[in-house]
């Protein structure tokens, strides 16, 4: 890939601006979502114009309702809003994109039509050798086109006789695809390193390429404003929007948050979910506000701003390329500022909303109940509840019948585990780690001392199931990372290794 700066208008078309984010629901609600929504948003209501909201389930085996509701509450929470989505409709209703199926259908059979896609009858055994083949020869694993020039008449027969198969995208073999970024100008990409993309999947359902194509034509789009991961997609979208002869919205790739190490930001290194930070106690406009200085200035060069102010002095220009760090410290003196400059009135609202979760309190209250004597006892019982991390050492997992290293792969592998719950809940988490113990041949009782540490701070808390449940999959999954830290953690072999056995596993729940 090659980039060239160069001027280019941000509305060229001069359509009303519409912009979108497309989160997927299959886990929690990411701030990387958020800092993407931020700025489509910013951007649109610069411009006078909308800003929507689609959700993108097309994997059906991962997406979850539970997951969908809670971006839409942390997104909201955090103070971002949209025109049009699931919850709100709109002129271009349905946004799920598991409600769209015979739309994506139409225009798949449209490209199959005019030559610009083919049937692809590979087993996934065939691909697995194909890859193989190509690596051990030193090439990048590609689809290698062996179905692309089978006749129609051929390709219909087979299809007539119920042999599975996918659509894929035609591709040319030689040249570059040439497209414009607001933020890179012209950006080169050879035709060679483009894959014949699946369009629609075995189960009749889109890949992200054909439904993003769609969707963003159909809803009218005017701008893609995406992280920079999806740059190396835009030759396919871009041959997309020319075989259906639409024209493309123009792309602007944001540079993808990194942790401090510069590495790109994930739940290993740094918490990552909007929920956790909710939970741990940061002002929705203190995230918002930091998010907003995620890789941008404002004219004057003020850190503390509010989403109107951002709004009202809104460039896109002034987004800068290098990867921006997302640094909790700086988060939470930001975080501080805000709490600061409250009234103590304020403060104290501030402090009762966030605590105010009536369904939290009264399991809380049921935990304690059989362990106080005096309501002040329970300031000792329920603080672990609200805490952010517990103040830990390696010297507190003391065990007397597991070996440090033990502890590290139990707390990992249950991390592993409990990340894939659909629900969590108590009975979950109890089946996770009951069969976690069986598994490593621990008896349960041995096994849940480390998670009472991790989890409360302490081997003498309230019973440490119902607690995890209680506090949530956030807080919960951020506290065992946290311990694993605490404890050394894993090295790359290690972990590889680790992460095979569990696997070898399998499900608990």
């Amino acid at each position: 890939m090659t980039a060239t700066t160069q001027t280019i208008q941000t509305n060229p078309t001069n359509r009303p601006v519409r912009t979108r984010i497309a989160p997927s629901p299959t886990g929690f609600p990411h701030v990387g979502t958020a800092y993407i929504a931020l700025f489509n948003l910013a951007f649109a209501k610069a411009h006078g114009g909308e800003f929507i909201l689609r959700i993108e389930d097309t994997d059906q085996t991962r997406s979850t309702a539970q997951s969908e509701q809670m971006i839409l509450d942390a997104l909201r929470w955090v103070g971002l809003d949209w025109a049009e989505g699931p919850d709100k409709g709109g002129e271009f209703a349905p946004y799920r994109q598991s409600e769209r199926g015979d739309i994506y259908k139409k225009y798949a059979n449209e490209l199959l039509e005019k030559g610009h896609a083919f049937r692809c009858f590979c087993t996934p055994e065939e691909l697995d050798a194909m890859r193989a083949e190509q690596m051990a020869r030193g090439e990048n694993p590609h689809y290698d086109g062996r179905y692309a020039e089978l006749s129609r008449e051929e390709s219909d027969k087979l299809a007539e006789s119920g042999k599975p198969f996918v659509i894929r995208m035609k591709v040319p073999s030689e040249g570059e695809c040439v497209f414009n970024d607001l933020l890179r100008g012209e950006v080169r990409i050879p035709w060679e390193q483009v894959d014949m993309q699946v369009l629609l999947k075995t189960d009749g359902m889109p890949t992200y390429h054909l439904a993003n194509v769609v969707d963003d034509h159909l809803m009218q789009i005017t701008h893609v404003i995406r992280g920079e991961e999806w740059i190396n997609s835009a030759p396919k979208h871009q041959l997309l929007y020319e075989y259906f002869g639409w024209d493309m919205p123009v792309l602007c790739h944001m540079p993808l948050l990194r942790n401090p190490d510069k590495s790109k930001l994930s739940k290993r290194k740094n918490p990552t979910s909007i929920t956790y930070y909710r939970d741990a106690g940061v002002l929705p406009e203190a995230l918002l506000n930091y998010l907003g200085r995620m890789g941008y200035s404002m004219p004057d060069e003020a850190e503390k701003f509010s989403l109107d102010e951002m709004i009202e002095s809104f460039d896109i220009t002034r987004v800068s390329l290098g990867g921006p760090i997302f640094d909790t410290e700086k988060l939470y003196w930001l975080n501080a500022e805000y709490l600061r400059e409250l009234s103590p009135e304020a403060l104290k609202n501030k402090i009762l909303d966030w605590a105010n979760d009536s369904d939290k309190l009264t399991a809380i209250a049921t935990a304690i109940q059989p362990r106080i004597e005096l309501l002040s006892d329970a300031v000792n019982w329920a603080g672990f509840y609200f805490q952010n991390m517990p103040n830990i050492t390696a010297e507190d997992f003391a065990h007397k019948s597991l070996e440090q290293e033990q502890i590290i792969e139990i707390l990992q592998i249950a991390i592993w585990k409990l990340e894939t719950l659909q629900t969590w809940d108590k009975e979950g988490i109890y089946q996770t780690l009951k069969g976690l113990g069986e598994a490593m041949d621990v008896k349960l009782r041995d096994l849940t001392q480390p998670f009472f540490v991790a989890i409360a701070g302490s081997t003498s808390a309230t019973p440490i199931m119902d607690a995890m449940a209680t506090i949530g999959a956030d807080m919960t999954l951020n506290r065992l990372r946290h311990a694993v830290d605490v404890l050394g953690g894993l090295g790359k072999k290690k972990l590889k290794k680790l992460e095979k056995r569990a696997d070898e596993m399998g499900d608990f729940v």
